[in-house]
């Protein structure tokens, strides 16, 4: 016990910032692709984080796309240097204050406006396919570990909440109408295999074929001589293979509710979702498109990683979630 406490201390908002401020120089030297200085990076990239979301999400977004397109490269530029800068100014002790506060106010922009929100509105969107954004969580991270004298030199405990409703959530999503079928998340990881490395693809296929082997399939059962590509597209009977869409809502809802249980319950938890968000990351988020020459960042995985790595360096969690129940209790009496 005394060797997982040492991990939880040695867990520190410094080492959180470095990481964030190097994970924004990635970022910007991402943004430095030569595609990002054309309106493939719009085309690409932004439009199609933008269809199915709502006017208030979409009028937004076409606006900044609509000057991004009047001088890409001058605009793309600017983001380029905005990345980078935030980087250096959180890398920098003197500065990393003021960097982590300008990274919140970017990443909510970003997030907004380019990735869509994540898809939430639209209530079509999987922690599996990089819900709800890294740039949203970039945000969250950096307010969790600005300089505080109050909470010390450990990332700030409500992050615990935030995973919590982040998987719970996830858990949701899983099982709302268009996802929440076999045919649905077997089609979905098959159809990241379009373009991807071969090694990558038949990850996809294969993986999307096994899913699919869950439910009835609603053709000939003579498919020995098809592809695993052909077999991950079946569609099968409506409502076959529902018991694996509730294990995985059920997985990753316990990943979140789980948290708010101190010791090794909580550090499962926390190691659960690392595991599935590595898992993810492969076979949903194919590594954030590496390979398209239009990659903006690593997709969310990483950032669920760092997450939980933070909420377990929350060593006064115990202490506020004890107080939160004591006034709890005191109101409900």
């Amino acid at each position: 016990m005394g060797a997982v406490n040492g991990i939880s201390q040695s867990i520190t908002r410094r080492k959180i910032q470095v990481v964030l401020g190097l994970l924004w120089l990635l970022d910007g030297t991402l943004q430095l692709q030569h595609q990002m200085f054309s309106g493939n990076f719009i085309t690409q990239v932004i439009n199609p984080a933008v269809q199915g979301q709502p006017k208030t999400v979409a009028g937004f977004t076409h606006l900044a796309i609509r000057i991004f397109l009047s001088h890409p490269a001058l605009f793309n530029s600017l983001i380029v240097i905005v990345q980078l800068g935030l980087g250096v100014l959180i890398l920098m002790k003197k500065t990393v204050k003021l960097g982590l506060i300008l990274s919140v106010f970017w990443g909510i922009f970003v997030w907004y406006g380019g990735e869509g929100a994540g898809g939430i509105f639209s209530a079509h969107t999987l922690i599996l396919m990089g819900a709800p954004g890294a740039a949203l969580i970039y945000a969250i991270l950096a307010l969790a570990v600005l300089p505080d004298s109050i909470e010390g030199k450990h990332p700030a405990y409500w992050l615990a909440f935030v995973w919590a409703g982040l998987w719970i959530g996830g858990a949701i999503y899983q099982l709302l109408p268009g996802q929440n079928s076999i045919s649905d998340l077997s089609g979905t990881i098959a159809g990241n295999a379009n373009g991807a490395p071969g090694w990558l693809a038949t990850l996809d296929n294969h993986v999307a074929s096994f899913i699919n082997g869950l439910g009835t399939s609603t053709q000939s059962m003579a498919n020995m001589h098809m592809t695993a590509s052909q077999m991950a597209m079946m569609q099968t009977t409506p409502g076959s293979g529902y018991w694996f869409i509730l294990i995985l809502g059920l997985v990753q809802a316990s990943i979140g509710i789980a948290v708010f249980i101190p010791g090794y319950t909580r550090k499962l938890a926390i190691g659960l979702g690392i595991l599935l968000s590595i898992v993810f990351w492969f076979i949903g988020q194919s590594l954030g498109g590496y390979y398209t020459g239009l990659a903006t960042d690593p997709n969310s995985a990483p950032l669920f990683i760092l997450l939980g790595v933070a909420v377990l360096g929350s060593t006064k969690l115990d202490k506020s979630l004890t107080k939160l129940y004591s006034r709890a209790v005191k109101i409900a009496t």
